[in-house]
């Protein structure tokens, strides 16, 4: 059976959001962060980014990552894209076109949004100082340009890649949505925030959500 690692609150959402999408049965091992532990290493810590037994599955101590019978695969944007290929149905690529479409919105997402995004998500956590102010300010001027692309591209459909819901929409909603508390990018912007707001209201989002408030709060990822 799939197995997957890692905590609610870390990129595991997107995984474990589409695993919900698909009905894929799995075994959830919650692996926590090390910054989460006062002391990661102790023998009695719960299992985390530096627990051998995890090192002995991804030696770079990151999550998520799938056992799947076998197939280890690391990275949250591969795991997506490859569980969507093998279990996803419609929510994968039904050919090779979509399929490169499919990895150019989540390297896109990745390169240009992700790590900028995640300034907005933590600063906006922060006690809101003039600093903090403009951090948020930068970044979100820094995103201006790639989440105008977006707003294009979103204009006149539903969903990113073909007529339907996929994997690339998980994988890039998953990353807009850490700019998500900075609304002036999204008032100027009604397709993507519509199109944001359109995912977000799907069930299995909402059940993965659920389950990650309720785990002890670690920042914003």
């Amino acid at each position: 059976m799939l197995k997957i690692y890692g905590a609610y609150r870390s990129r595991a959402t997107r995984t474990l959001w589409l695993a919900d999408e698909i009905g894929l049965a799995f075994d959830h091992v919650p692996v926590l962060q090390a910054k989460r532990l006062a002391d990661p290493k102790n023998p009695d810590a719960p299992i985390n980014t530096q627990s051998p037994a995890f090192l002995a599955i991804n030696p770079m101590g990151t999550i998520p990552s799938i056992d799947d019978d076998g197939v280890i695969v690391h990275e949250s944007l591969a795991i997506n894209l490859y569980l969507a290929r093998k279990y996803g149905g419609d929510l994968g690529p039904k050919d090779l076109v979509e399929e490169a479409a499919m990895l150019q919105w989540s390297l896109f997402a990745a390169t240009e949004i992700e790590a900028t995004a995640l300034k907005i998500s933590f600063a906006s956590l922060a006690e809101a100082t003039d600093e903090t102010r403009a951090v948020i300010d930068q970044s979100a001027a820094n995103l201006e340009r790639s989440f105008t692309v977006l707003e294009k591209h979103l204009a006149d459909k539903d969903f990113v890649v073909g007529d339907r819901f996929t994997v690339a929409d998980i994988n890039l909603a998953e990353i807009v949505r850490y700019a998500q508390a900075h609304a002036p990018l999204f008032e100027t912007r009604p397709a993507l925030k519509s199109w944001l707001e359109r995912v977000q209201a799907r069930p299995a989002f909402k059940a993965m959500w659920e389950k990650r408030l309720a785990e002890p709060a670690s920042g914003p990822v």
